[in-house]
């Protein structure tokens, strides 16, 4: 009788959401907010594949594993918990998740912070590639764009294969590969055999693989020890295999997908599921207090207890700066 081995779903979620501060902080990162229909972006992920997936994984961080258990404790949900002492970005992470599974696993690989709608297309879209996984390909997910986006890296593409993947790019770029029509955003979600991600990880970056190795042989239930780990480069799967590998494959997806990475995808979401809007279309998100915006269109107001935010939604993506000047200064409002 064939053996079927495992499907199982990786949660990758070390990301701190520095462009959605004050919202965001290093205690409460996005991903785990109740602000979006009263789940957090974890819980809904976890929700999504869970008719998907045999098993679950979680990759985080000593900062914010208990914030996954106490989503996973509250689902009922049981998981392989994988614990990094210092994020080493995702290259490593994705590695730990390798080397914890069997190498004909097949592992689907997902941010924890990502909003998706059109289960029926995203199912499908995971089927597809769990085929191609099978057949020995490492699959990235390209979703359809709807607008020259120029928060999102892009794919190009001819049919399933991944001609090259681009950074963020400027308006005029972005603008240029909608307009050329075989251009994807790079959704940042993968699927592969454990074992054949690993070969590749081996061939292209053997640093990596090695000090990755090394780290997982020494763990202890899930947790990775500090010093070790800060021997691995930091470093992207994107860079570190998905850009060298000639195993890649990419399934053009139709799904709804954002990755709530700027407040104006926030605020698109919100409106979608009712959130207040003014005549103007000015937003004030994280108070019920009565706020009143005079002479301005298309502003947010992120209230928190200990900082406020007041930003045009067009310069969403500037956040990050002032995360960053705060950073800087050691700030506790990061915190």
């Amino acid at each position: 009788m064939e053996n079927k081995n495992s499907i199982i779903h990786v949660i990758l979620t070390g990301g701190v959401g520095s462009r959605l501060w004050p919202l965001s902080r290093k205690s409460q990162p996005k991903q785990y907010l109740d602000i979006f229909d009263g789940k957090s972006l974890f819980e809904m992920t976890v929700d999504r594949n869970r008719d998907i997936a045999d098993k679950v994984m979680v990759v985080g961080n000593i900062d914010n594993c208990h914030l996954s258990r106490k989503v996973l404790e509250k689902t009922n949900t049981e998981y392989i918990d994988i614990i990094e002492s210092t994020p080493r970005n995702t290259a490593a992470a994705i590695a730990f998740a390798a080397f914890a599974a069997e190498p004909d696993d097949i592992l689907i690989v997902t941010p924890s912070d990502h909003i998706i709608d059109d289960m029926i297309a995203y199912e499908a879209a995971i089927q597809e590639a769990v085929e191609k996984a099978a057949q020995g390909y490492i699959v990235t997910f390209g979703i359809v764009p709807t607008k020259p986006e120029t928060g999102y890296g892009y794919i190009e593409r001819k049919g399933d294969d991944v001609i090259s993947f681009r950074e963020k790019p400027n308006q005029v770029s972005a603008r240029d590969f909608i307009s050329k029509g075989n251009f994807l955003w790079n959704s940042g979600m993968f699927c592969f055999k454990a074992g054949v991600l690993l070969e590749e990880l081996k061939a292209f970056n053997p640093e990596v693989y090695e000090k990755s190795k090394l780290v997982w042989e020494n763990n202890s239930n899930g947790n990775l020890d500090l010093a070790l780990s800060m021997d691995i480069p930091s470093i992207s799967i994107d860079y570190a295999v998905m850009e060298r590998s000639k195993k890649i494959k990419v399934v053009s997806s139709q799904f709804d997908w954002s990755d709530l990475g700027s407040f104006e995808s926030v605020y698109d979401y919100l409106v979608t599921i009712g959130h207040t809007v003014d005549e103007n279309g000015n937003m004030v998100i994280g108070t019920d207090n009565y706020t009143a915006f005079i002479g301005v269109k298309d502003t947010i107001f992120v209230y928190t207890p200990t900082a406020n935010l007041i930003l045009k939604k067009e310069f969403s993506q500037d956040v990050k700066s002032v995360y960053n000047a705060l950073a800087r200064d050691n700030s506790d409002l990061l915190n």
